[in-house]
């Protein structure tokens, strides 16, 4: 049975026969596929792993010796680095497992089946709920309104609605339940955020509510915590009752984060979770569903593909949630968020969160949210977390792998360092991975096109230390939380200056500093007014052939944080470049 798919019980593919070597093992236990020069690749399901991507180099993939994908102590491919990684062979990888919740030319079609319901009638045959929790501590009370003004400055706290609830200062003003409580004290946070600061009481009050903030901001404390009091406060679920709570995400990464803060803080209160995304089968999350669940966490198709093969309803959600709105509405998403609300009762608590708000998020909030409040963290201008320092390197495509290599290098001392490398395209993100592991660096790859069992399995390498590289597209872009992510690299340029954000966002998070490192080309000129931009207002350095572009530059007009234009303009030669590490090592501080 070597190479192809058999019922072994490991779980876990392993990674391939080393360079040279037949195909060996099976899917469940078995290996993607051999390193150049060796026989055929694994099968599974039809589909061939043999011979191609991470294992495909003449040099013998990432490495001789048989590594384990999941299994225990696995090793990283061999050569170049003095045996840094031991003789792991990274294999074939896989493809596969794409979108995000269902995608394809299925997209267009998901909920077709929905039947529309008639709330009018339905409405009054359904049972009450609650939604207002909050009482205002004395100390929140007795506060001048100077002091409120001068706390809400000082955090860039800017509301929006009538009778918007005063900020909290403290975990114990929010008028959480003991039991919440607990669960924040056992955690060891020190004070809220400024996002959950005003967001607490705006969310337990019941009101509809807007939350506009960075990624990395504890937006997603802001409503996991109100949710728990919530689903505590309603009648129990019975026999084929779907969720109280309903959490929509754009992708399977921030999903699953989201159901981490919801288990590890809905423990106590014995709140079942459950996380609903593509790629993975039906089945297990089916199972899962029937069992009853109070909060369901899910990407917009996956959920879809649920509600019409009648496996849950949305009858018993009260407490709706939109993450990462802006993403979802990029990502195509709003003909299937506005089937799924259609599913839910209108006197329901809604609450939006996006860390823009552009006109497409302004119009679905205003058809779906009512008298809402809203709450804005930070400039409303399209800026960069301060404790980030930008480095922008000017160069050529041919120059980049160069300057990654000798980047990475400078921070090769320290073995704790987390490092995300963003590319631009799927194939880019597997050849760096491949390039990388060659020259003896721990790297592992995660897009769309990974399965998702291997796309949970990098995450957990890279989450552990043992790959502290990873190469990403922007697929990991928002919603990736790691501690310790020290350097973000943006090998290629993103399509714009937001995603440009919120790639740079996954260092610098919780008032930790970090550095993010971007190689600009001429092809990105179209992006050089919008970059001096967000640099200046970050009090960051500026190369000067970046500045100069930006001044031949006729494009990148417009509000940024609402969208905004690019524009053309002469580019510069290949051949210059912009160093801002000077002559010394990497991290010698800005010019």
């Amino acid at each position: 049975m070597s190479g192809y798919y058999s019922s072994s019980s490991s779980g876990y593919p392993s990674y391939g026969a080393s360079a040279g070597g037949g195909g060996g093992g099976s899917y469940n236990s078995s290996s993607y596929g051999a390193s150049a020069g060796g026989g055929g690749g694994g099968h599974s399901g039809g589909s061939s792993y043999g011979g191609g991507s991470y294992g495909g180099s003449s040099g013998g993939g990432y490495g001789g010796g048989g590594s384990s994908y999941a299994g225990g102590s696995s090793s990283y491919g061999g050569g170049g680095r003095g045996g840094g990684y031991g003789g792991g062979s990274y294999g074939g990888g896989g493809g596969g497992g794409g979108g995000f919740g269902g995608g394809g030319d299925r997209m267009s079609n998901l909920g077709a089946g929905l039947r529309r319901i008639d709330w009018e009638r339905e409405l009054p045959n359904l049972p009450k709920f609650e939604k207002n929790f909050y009482a205002e501590n004395a100390a929140v009370s007795a506060r001048s309104e100077s002091a409120i003004e001068a706390y809400r400055r000082h955090h860039q706290i800017a509301v929006v609605g009538t009778n918007v609830p005063r900020p909290i200062e403290a975990f114990d003003e929010a008028s959480f339940p003991s039991y919440v409580l607990k669960e924040v004290e056992a955690v060891g946070f020190k004070a809220p955020t400024a996002i959950q600061a005003q967001g607490w009481p705006m969310a337990l009050s019941g009101r509809d509510v807007v939350g506009v903030a960075e990624t990395g901001s504890g937006k997603t404390l802001a409503y996991v915590l109100p949710s728990i009091v919530h689903i505590n406060a309603q009648p129990l679920l019975q026999p084929g009752d779907g969720p109280i709570v309903l959490i929509l995400a754009p992708t399977r990464e921030l999903a699953l984060q989201i159901q981490q803060e919801c288990s590890k803080f809905g423990h106590s209160s014995k709140i079942k979770n459950t996380c609903l995304y593509g790629g993975v089968p039906r089945g297990p999350q089916m199972r899962v569903l029937e069992q009853g669940i109070e909060i369901c966490i899910a990407t917009p198709g996956r959920l879809i593909d649920m509600l019409e093969c009648g496996k849950t309803n949305l009858r018993r959600v009260t407490y709706l949630v939109m993450d990462e709105a802006d993403r979802m509405l990029d990502m195509g998403f709003e003909p299937q968020i506005r089937k799924i609300v259609d599913q839910i009762r209108p006197d329901r608590q809604t609450l939006m969160w996006s860390a823009t708000w552009p006109k497409e998020v302004q119009a679905l909030a205003r058809d779906y949210l009512k008298d809402y409040i809203q709450v804005n963290v930070g400039s409303m201008e399209l800026s960069a977390s301060h404790n980030i320092t930008q480095i922008v390197e000017l160069c050529s495509d041919y120059d980049k792998r160069t300057k990654l290599i000798r980047l990475l290098e400078k921070i090769s001392d320290d073995k704790t360092a987390k490092t995300i490398i963003f590319t631009g395209t799927k194939r880019v993100a597997d050849e760096i991975t491949r390039y990388l592991r060659q020259d003896g660096f721990a790297a592992l790859a995660i897009h769309g096109d990974k399965k998702q069992q291997e796309r949970d399995w990098v995450m957990q390498e890279f989450k552990a230390g043992k790959a502290p590289i990873l190469i990403a597209t922007d697929v990991a872009a928002r919603g990736l939380d790691v501690r310790d992510i020290k350097l973000v690299i943006n090998f290629d340029f993103p399509n714009n200056v937001e995603d440009y954000i919120h790639r740079i966002g996954r260092t610098g998070r919780a008032g930790a500093s970090g550095t993010a490192c971007t190689f600009f080309t001429p092809a990105d000129a179209k992006h050089a007014r919008q970059l001096v931009g967000i640099l200046a207002e970050a009090k960051q350095d500026v190369p000067p052939q970046l500045e100069e572009y930006a001044r031949m530059s006729g494009g990148g007009g417009g509000h940024p944080r609402y969208g905004g234009g690019g524009g053309g303009g002469r580019g510069f030669s290949s051949g210059q470049r912009f160093s801002p590490y000077g002559g010394g090592g990497y991290g010698g501080g800005r010019r």
